[in-house]
């Protein structure tokens, strides 16, 4: 039988690998690589192995390893132990890193990120499915192994993410056809992708209760502005409350105007650059967005289920941070081949404090050359 949640998520806190895989029915593993890259040696250790597949730990005390160095680890031992997963370490944070191959298709990478102040239901979703009874043993091979690993590892399917993007692009050319006061298309362009990126993130928080503790809290805000105020009228939805949001609350240290956070209500500043006033909307104060923009893009964001770090089921209408960096790089390679150029811009980390909880993830934003 498997582990129970609270069990489970002792050994996940305490990096206690090779226990937890002992408790799943996986073998124990003798194994010890040394991997150099970038001046830098990385040791992984095998904490347990079935049929092969091998599960490696590579503990990092000093620096966390990046995304490219991660998949030059991943590439280098892969001509050693062809079938594996690596787990990152270092004493705040995992990363479960799975690399997915398939026929005439370049190896794409799967990260499952876990940080020890939350709860860890999402790898206990996928861990749960890699579980081996003594019934299964004479019945196994490597190839059975892979597949459940895979199953359970690579659950974001393309399926999902393509229905998303193509709802995605859509809504970002209806959107464009919403704004006034930019003369420019590539700002237009531009701005477009900003607010969607911007509004997207919005989406995850509220979905965990972060803005006022309303799961519905955008939707509302509409309803309110435009019964308070009258639909399209001077005072639209992206004036009055919108540009007050991203400026005044989510992107500032401190509020001492309560009419700002009578407007707003309770919400957590975010660090990071993201919500700041952009030198578009300093440059342009004429900017406005019609309502209309909003209630379309909401009803497309509301047919999809939004996680941090919940489960993702596969049903094909679940988003999150994962799917959403995929989203915007491809999304940002098929602009700057059409004309715009664009690059993937590293914002810093987005972080804030509720209750002692933080939230952090890393989205793209198109930047203008």
């Amino acid at each position: 039988m498997f582990l129970d949640k609270k069990e489970f998520a002792k050994l996940i806190r305490e990096f206690k690998f090779k226990e937890l895989f002992n408790e799943l029915g996986w073998d124990h593993a003798v194994k010890k690589e040394t991997i150099a890259v970038g001046g830098k040696v990385y040791v992984l250790e095998a904490v347990a192995e079935k049929r092969d597949f091998v599960i490696f730990v590579c503990k990092s005390d000093k620096g966390f390893p990046d995304k490219n160095t991660r998949k030059v680890i991943d590439r280098k031992i892969s001509a050693h132990f062809h079938e594996h997963l690596i787990i990152f370490t270092d004493n705040q944070k995992q990363v479960w890193q799975l690399a997915v191959k398939e026929p005439n298709k370049p190896v794409q990478y799967k990260q499952t990120e876990y940080y020890i102040h939350q709860e860890p239901e999402l790898l206990f979703q996928k861990l749960k499915g890699l579980f081996f009874t003594l019934e299964e043993e004479d019945k196994i091979g490597i190839v059975d192994v892979t597949a459940r690993v895979d199953k359970h590892f690579n659950v974001n399917t393309e399926r999902t993410t393509k229905k998303f993007y193509d709802g995605f692009k859509k809504q970002h050319n209806a959107f464009m056809g919403f704004i006034s006061g930019l003369e420019n298309q590539l700002d237009i362009d531009w701005y477009t992708s900003l607010m969607l990126n911007r509004l997207m993130f919005i989406y995850f928080i509220q979905k965990k209760g972060f803005l006022n503790n309303d799961v519905h809290y955008l939707r509302n805000k509409l309803k309110q502005t435009r019964e308070q105020f009258g639909a399209n009228r001077f005072y639209s939805f992206y004036k009055t409350f919108l540009l007050v949001l991203f400026h005044k609350g989510l992107g500032a240290k401190s509020r001492e105007d309560k009419q700002i956070t009578e407007l707003i209500g309770q919400v957590p500043y975010l660090d990071g650059g993201l919500f700041d006033v952009h030198e578009l909307e300093k440059e342009n104060k004429n900017i406005n967005i019609d309502d209309a923009a909003f209630e379309k893009l909401f009803d497309f964001f509301d047919d999809y289920q939004w996680h941090l770090d919940t489960r993702i089921h596969a049903s094909g209408n679940e988003i999150n941070p994962d799917v959403i960096g995929y989203i915007f790089e491809k999304y940002i390679n098929d602009r700057a081949a059409m004309g715009a150029y664009y690059t993937k811009e590293d914002i810093t980390e987005l972080k804030f404090h509720r209750n002692q909880r933080i939230i952090i993830m890393q989205p793209y934003v198109a930047a203008r050359q």
